[in-house]
């Protein structure tokens, strides 16, 4: 037993460790994902300390503060997202419909044949904008039904698992769609005005994951991510990003797109809302995001039910209040993260003058 617990506690330095470098290598990096699951895992290995060793030892009070400090480490980083926190974005009051904008945020999984199970969705609750993502042209002909209520869309159908969809109630304009890093992954950049004329600037991304089956690395999807938070943080506009990130909310990628862009997560104080894997209840992680800019406080964030996809769609309503919006506050950032950030686009050699800045001419 005591070599059983000593080697579960050199594993889970190990793991706990391993994130903390940089390097972009996608086992590295894969170990930012499942941080939930180390910490049931550490609180497991604690109560088993506990039980089954020599209190009396130094070892075991060795192998004690190890697990401690390793589970505080990987709390640290989730407890964000529970209600233990304090809430980053306000709750909406005084509603004014004119001024809300909902949007159903859908990884379809692209051999997906369910189609019904997301128009079903979007009946019921009428979001303002639906992005798909994954969806290829059998989707784009089965969701077509849709856009008798929502006849503004911008359509980008693929079928390398990055195609993607705009379907909007609400007027789009300045609509562009670009690769921004890699040549065969979109991303689409648009406004879309408000019923009360107010218009917002908008960014739909889906960066490739790092994994053995796609980028070895994630320096891509490091890159996306980091010239779109640089261009946006430029905009005074009210802004909104959303999209499937192939990151998890607590990584140290998606923080540094946080503080660079300013722009804020209304998850924070308030939930996971894990998205991925909608089969494996006991690996799943926020992988599906939405930020914004503190113009907008929020009406309501929640996960919805499976559409077939190995992604849960997201539905999010927010309200543009930029006077009560005022006093929110995000991630600060330093120097230290300007440099990486400017660090990871030069190693792609792209920049935010590569990312389109819809609505910034007007």
């Amino acid at each position: 037993m005591i070599s059983v617990l000593t080697l579960c506690s050199v594993l889970i330095l190990l793991l706990t460790l391993l994130p903390l470098s940089r390097h972009p290598h996608w086992i590295i990096r894969g170990m930012d994902f499942p941080r939930l699951q180390f910490a049931i895992f550490i609180a497991a290995l604690l109560i088993a300390e506990f039980m089954f060793l020599n209190l009396q030892s130094a070892f075991t009070w060795l192998l004690i503060s190890i697990a401690t400090l390793c589970l505080i480490w990987q709390l640290w980083w989730i407890l964000p997202y529970t209600c233990l926190w304090r809430k980053e974005v306000q709750k909406a009051t005084n509603s004014c419909f004119e001024n809300q904008i909902s949007i159903l945020t859908a990884n379809v999984l692209t051999p997906n044949r369910k189609a019904n199970r997301l128009i079903q969705l979007v009946r019921e609750h009428k979001p303002d904008v639906l992005v798909t993502l994954e969806s290829d042209q059998w989707w784009e002909d089965q969701l077509k039904v849709l856009e008798t209520d929502m006849p503004h869309t911008i359509k980008c159908p693929l079928d390398n698992l990055y195609g993607m969809h705009i379907f909007s109630r609400l007027p789009l304009d300045e609509q562009e769609i670009s690769f921004l890093v890699e040549k065969d992954v979109p991303s689409i950049h648009t406004t879309i005005k408000l019923r009360s004329g107010t218009t917002v600037r908008m960014h739909f991304v889906h960066p490739a994951p790092p994994s053995p089956t796609e980028n070895p690395e994630s320096a891509e999807r490091d890159a996306e991510l980091v010239i779109v938070a640089r261009s946006v943080a430029e905009s005074d506009k009210p802004v909104i990003v959303t999209g499937d990130l192939n990151d998890v909310a607590w990584s140290a990628t998606t923080r540094l797109f946080r503080k660079i862009s300013g722009l804020l997560d209304p998850r924070v104080g308030r939930g996971m809302f894990n998205t991925f894997h909608a089969d494996i209840p006991f690996l799943r992680w926020p992988l599906d995001h939405l930020f914004h800019s503190q113009h907008f406080t929020l009406n309501s964030i929640k996960r919805l039910p499976s559409i077939g996809s190995d992604h849960f769609a997201l539905l999010t309503k927010l309200t543009f209040s930029p006077i009560k919006g005022a006093g929110q506050e995000g991630l600060d950032s330093d120097a230290s993260d300007h440099q990486w950030s400017k660090e990871i686009a030069e190693e792609q050699d792209v920049s935010k003058d590569d990312v389109p800045q819809p609505g910034e001419s007007k």
